[in-house]
């Protein structure tokens, strides 16, 4: 039986990608979920897996070719026939490698890159659920007319409308809580347009297209249905459009919020560096990824040599220039200081006596916890750890870790390490109750809080138990950075099996954090302090040595998890981190 392989579509606003590798050839054999091919699209560059079991029989699209999604552009025949000479692809990058006659208008043709396509990317920065309806609406594949603008924007007339997004399965509703472009503003494709809150995620939502923003439909502070058009974007290169703003929504209207992102360009400002066109004015190929890195680094993507196909920065290449270039300017604070305070209703600023309404965010939580203190019969234990033993290696290695792994080294990968050791040997605490039943989990899914300035998210890292230490540093990191930078996907914040939550990274000593629904324990972890401490020795004579203490406390649903359990898990968890013995990466 043969197979078809399709072009798929990586995110909301997607409709093509260029192949930048084949990893397989035909004639060979490909397992399910394997690898097949590497794509890269406007916002990700990503492998793709196999669809069946079999033998690739055919490479109908070439490495180069950029094609509409849902395109077949490869064949593999399932019952493991390997194909007839007749039947062999043409030489990848020939000009008879044509997409199907039903997508050929749709599309274009890249050289590839010498000795690039070989490189192997992972996904970066995706979009959502590939099921989610585009933020603009899908219009009908046009070759590229001679009078494109640099990002790939014909010159026109047309009104493209702006939608809000579904953010998830279960999300039918958003509220805009700010709009980091106004009526008549310039604004490129996939940079930032409005920030939304909705049950479960903060985002920023990128623009469609370049143009001129001509009409804001709903107004910050308002809550509308997905797919309802929230503003128009005049394309690049047509006549401007004159419209009037939406009417002020109170303290929540866009003239009274302050910006939390940061990642906006008021009006004139020239656009960051991370988008600056090159030299010769043709457009740099990066992802969101890469340009936000850039940006984080005060890096000119014209700088930057790109190793993909026809050209394109990948991931490795400005992690690489980070790491071995000349040092980079940090972006500077804004004038007048540091950041206003946040509020936690909008991101209004705080105004002694004010009425200020809950964020749906806030609304959230405060739901969340009154349910989870109304479920679950909450007892709480508490032991002290000594962890000097972790403090001193991770003041020794910290510089030359980082420097050589490309993320920071914190304390948290280390009490993720020891929580997930503790919930391999104490499964119970891994669990959730289903009516009158326990429900075991097979995996760990990690969730760790992040504290916000408009609110508390909780990312879970999938599978935690089945990565190493570097592996779940990195999974923090970046976690926490695109919690902050609003930037998680729905799928990020939910099924969690067990928390970690932690306090004392803002100098509490301890905290008695609230469980998480509907799991059945949490972790919270206290500040770091030194502190005179009774040693005993081999010989059992006792001394006093300062070291480095931490208070961990365990919140737990009575009802599943008993005092001596929770004392055990706790323990365990203890000694892990004072005879700490692992290899960090």
């Amino acid at each position: 039986m043969a197979t078809d392989v399709v072009m798929p579509q990586m995110g909301e606003s997607i409709f093509e990608g260029t192949i930048t590798k084949w990893l397989k050839k035909p004639g060979e054999t490909v397992q399910r979920d394997e690898p097949l091919f590497e794509i890269s699209t406007d916002k990700v560059d990503a492998e793709i897996p196999a669809p069946a079991t079999g033998v690739l029989k055919e490479i109908k699209v070439g490495e180069g070719q950029t094609v509409q999604v849902n395109t077949v552009v490869g064949v593999i025949d399932a019952d493991g026939q390997r194909p007839r000479a007749q039947a062999t692809a043409p030489a990848i990058g020939s000009p008879e490698l044509t997409p199907e006659a039903g997508s050929a208008a749709g599309a274009r043709t890249a050289a590839p890159a010498k000795g690039a396509a070989g490189t192997r990317r992972g996904a970066a920065d995706t979009d959502g659920p590939a099921a989610a309806p585009p933020l603009a609406p899908a219009r009908a594949p046009q070759p590229p007319a001679p009078s494109s603008q640099p990002d790939g924007q014909t010159a026109t007339n047309e009104a493209i409308e702006v939608k809000m997004p579904q953010m998830g399965e279960s999300i039918f509703e958003g509220t805009i809580t700010k709009w980091l472009k106004q009526p008549g503003d310039q604004v490129r494709r996939d940079e930032p347009l409005f920030e939304i809150s909705t049950d479960k995620v903060d985002a920023e939502i990128p623009s469609p297209a370049s143009g001129t923003l001509a009409e804001q439909r709903a107004a910050a502070g308002e809550t509308v249905q997905v797919n309802t058009v929230v503003a128009v974007i005049r394309a690049a290169g047509a006549a401007p459009a004159r419209a009037a703003a939406p009417a002020p929504a109170g303290p929540q209207s866009a003239a009274a919020v302050t910006q939390l992102s940061g990642s906006a360009q008021p009006s004139g400002r020239a656009p960051a560096p991370a988008t600056a066109p090159a030299a010769d004015g043709e457009r740099i190929r990066s992802s969101p990824l890469v340009r936000r890195l850039a940006k984080e680094h005060g890096i000119d993507l014209a700088q930057v040599r790109g190793t993909g196909q026809g050209g394109r920065i990948t991931k490795e290449d400005i992690e690489n220039f980070i790491a071995q270039g000349p040092a980079q300017l940090k972006p500077q604070p804004a004038a007048g200081g540091p950041a206003a305070p946040v509020a936690a209703a909008a991101g209004a600023i705080e105004v002694p006596g004010d009425l200020v309404p809950m964020t749906p965010m806030r609304r959230k939580i405060a739901e969340r916890m009154l349910e989870s203190k109304r479920i679950s019969p909450h007892v709480h234990t508490i032991y002290e750890v000594d962890l000097t033993r972790v403090a001193s290696l991770r003041a020794r290695v910290r510089g030359p870790w980082e420097q050589r792994n490309g993320t920071k080294l914190t304390f948290m990968p280390f009490i993720a390490r020891a929580a997930c050791a503790a919930l391999r040997k104490y499964p119970i605490v891994n669990s959730s109750v289903e009516g009158e039943s326990i429900r075991y989990h097979r995996a760990i899914h990690l969730g760790i809080a992040v504290a916000l300035d408009w609110g508390l998210i909780v990312p879970v890292i999938r599978n935690a138990e089945e990565k190493n230490f570097l592996g779940l540093a990195r999974a923090i990191n970046d976690l926490g950075e695109r919690a902050r930078t609003k930037r998680l996907n729905p799928d990020d914040v939910t099924g969690g099996t067990f928390t970690i939550t932690n306090p004392g990274s803002i100098g509490g000593l301890i905290g008695l954090p609230i469980i998480m629904q509907p799991q059945v324990a949490i972790l919270g972890t206290g500040g770091i302090k030194k502190q005179p401490v009774v040693v005993t020795d081999a010989d059992g004579a006792d001394s006093i040595s300062i070291r480095s203490i931490m208070h961990i406390v365990l919140g737990y649903d009575h009802r599943i998890i008993d005092g001596a359990t929770a004392g055990y898990f706790l323990g365990f968890l203890k000694n892990f981190l004072e005879e700490w013995g692992e290899e960090i990466g």
